[in-house]
C-alpha cells in the first residue's frame, strides 16, 4: 500500500480535529445540528483544523519509532508533550486525560515508563488506545504473536496497565495491521476475531475480562443499532464505537462523521476510527480541504515520510 503511514496518522489527526470543537456535546443534540466538517472555538475555544492530546501522543510515539523501538524514549516524549508543548498543535497543551496526567507525573518523577501507568480497573479510559495506531506500521511484519502482544502492552502501559485497556489496543493493532496488509474489512474483522480469542485462550487470560470483549470478537460490532454503541472516554466503548463506525461507511469521511456525530468523547473517537479508514481509504479518500486546513500538516507530512521510509521503503 502506498503512503499508508501518511493515510493512517493523517487519519488521526483529522478526525481528532473534527471533534475537537464539539467533544462533550450530546449525541441529540449533534442530531440537530451534526458536524460536516471544521468547526473553530466552540468546546476548547480552539482555532479551526486544531487537534488534541490523542494526535499529540500518536505523532510522539511516531516520531520515535522513526528512530526504532525505545520505551523509555516514547515515556520522555511525552513528559515532552506535558510539560514543554512538545507536538502540540499550537504550542501548548489543553487537554489531558487524568490517567495520562498520573502516569506522566511518574515519569517526570523519574519512573521507568515500564512502571509508570495505572494498573486499576478504574484506569481504563481509552488514553492509550487513542495514541497506539503508529505501532500497527512498526509492526507489520512481526510474525511472534507473543512479541507483538509485549510490544502493545509495554506502550499501552507507558499510561494505562491494566489488562482491559491493553487487550483493547491488542485488538486495533491486530485489526489495522490486516489493513495495512491490504485485507478487505470484513476479512479483516474475522481474522483479529479469531486471532485474539485464539491468544486469550492460548495464555489463559481471565475469561471474566474476555467476556467484555464478546460484542467484539463473538458477534460483529457493525450489526447493532446505533443506540447499543456508547461513545464515551471508556477504552472498550471507544473501540466498539470506532470499530462500528468504521464497519459502516464507504469513505473516509463518512466514518469519521459518523464517529465525531455519536458525541460525548467526539474527539477520540474520530481519532480512532480515523486511524483504520484512512489507512483502508487512503489519504486521497481524505477531503482535501480538511488536510489544508489541518494545523501543522507540514510537520506531520515529515515524521510521516521518516516513518515510511523506515518501516516501508522497498
Amino acid at each position: 500500500m502506498e503512503n499508508v503511514v501518511k493515510s493512517g496518522i493523517f487519519g488521526v489527526c483529522v478526525g481528532d480535529a473534527l471533534g475537537v470543537p464539539v467533544e462533550f456535546k450530546k449525541r441529540e443534540d449533534l442530531k440537530k445540528s451534526p458536524v460536516k466538517g471544521y468547526l473553530e472555538y466552540m468546546s476548547w475555544n480552539q482555532p479551526k483544523g486544531t487537534w488534541s492530546d490523542d494526535s499529540s501522543l500518536t505523532l510522539c510515539l511516531a516520531e520515535e519509532l522513526t528512530k526504532g523501538y525505545d520505551l523509555e524514549k516514547i515515556g520522555h516524549s511525552f513528559v515532552k508533550w506535558n510539560k514543554y508543548g512538545h507536538w502540540t498543535a499550537h504550542g501548548k497543551l489543553f487537554d489531558i486525560g487524568g490517567t495520562t496526567r498520573y502516569s506522566i507525573a511518574r515519569l517526570i518523577k523519574g519512573e521507568s515508563a515500564k512502571f509508570s501507568g495505572n494498573i486499576f480497573e478504574e484506569d481504563n479510559g481509552n488514553g492509550s488506545l487513542m495514541r497506539i495506531l503508529p505501532l500497527a506500521f512498526y509492526l507489520e511484519k512481526q510474525e511472534d504473536i507473543d512479541m507483538l502482544y509485549k510490544t502493545i502492552k509495554e506502550v499501552s502501559a507507558i499510561t494505562h496497565g491494566h489488562f482491559r485497556s491493553v487487550f483493547a489496543c491488542f485488538i486495533y493493532i491486530v485489526f489495522a495491521i490486516q489493513l495495512i496488509k491490504g485485507k478487505r474489512k470484513e476479512e479483516a474483522y474475522e481474522f483479529m476475531q479469531k486471532r485474539s480469542l485464539k491468544y486469550a485462550e492460548i495464555k489463559g487470560f481471565n475469561p471474566n475480562e474476555i467476556k467484555l470483549f464478546d460484542r467484539l470478537l463473538k458477534n460483529d460490532i457493525w450489526k447493532y443499532t446505533e443506540d447499543e454503541i456508547k461513545s464515551g472516554g471508556y477504552v472498550l466503548h471507544s473501540l466498539e464505537a470506532s470499530l462500528w463506525c468504521f464497519m459502516n461507511s464507504e469513505s473516509y469521511s463518512e466514518a469519521v462523521l459518523k464517529a465525531v456525530n455519536l458525541g460525548e468523547d467526539t474527539d477520540t473517537t474520530g481519532a480512532i476510527t480515523g486511524g483504520i479508514a484512512g489507512i483502508y481509504y487512503g489519504f486521497e479518500n481524505i477531503p482535501e480541504d480538511w488536510i489544508s486546513e489541518l494545523v501543522r500538516k507540514e510537520d506531520i507530512e515529515k515524521i510521516c515520510e521518516k516513518l515510511e521510509t523506515k518501516y516501508f521503503s522497498k
